[in-house]
């Protein structure tokens, strides 16, 4: 099988973004005191690298070529959220808010893209297992949020 232009589009548009997440979970734990919130963002930028390798796989299991980088709007975000962490004195319920504002908006994503209804079985999966997993880390998002 392979996949339409508008399909490998669309996987690497998710790609790009996975590479946003990463780096903009990498930015959070630098900019958070607590210790707890700092693996949490490590760890959720770990997660996005493991989904960007796996969406890299079947984008190119499939004959596509995919994405090397993050997208200029992830870039632009990143900058904000580093300025807003300047100004806010690395204010952990800011930094809270924005990545969980940024996961949401993944989610959704998913969510649309998970509507297209021509992908293969393995990437159908691969995409459900990292959407399950983008809902998890906005529960944790919320709770922390809720607590500081």
């Amino acid at each position: 099988m392979k996949y339409t232009e508008k399909i490998s589009n669309k996987l690497n548009e998710l790609l790009e973004k996975n590479y946003d997440a990463e780096k903009g979970y990498i930015n959070s734990s630098e900019n958070v005191e607590s210790t707890k919130l700092k693996i949490f963002f490590k760890n959720r930028a770990s997660e996005r690298s493991q989904f960007a390798k796996d969406l890299r796989t079947e984008i190119l299991s499939y004959g596509q070529i995919p994405e090397d980088d993050g997208s200029i709007k992830g870039a632009m975000h990143r900058n904000w959220m580093s300025l807003k962490s300047l100004f806010s004195a690395n204010d952990e319920k800011a930094i809270l808010e924005e990545a969980l504002r940024g996961e949401k908006a993944s989610l959704e994503e998913y969510k649309e893209i998970l509507k297209e209804d021509s992908f293969a079985p393995s990437t159908q999966k691969m995409l459900e297992e990292q959407e399950q997993k983008i809902q998890a880390a906005i529960n944790t998002l919320m709770v922390e949020e809720e607590l500081s």
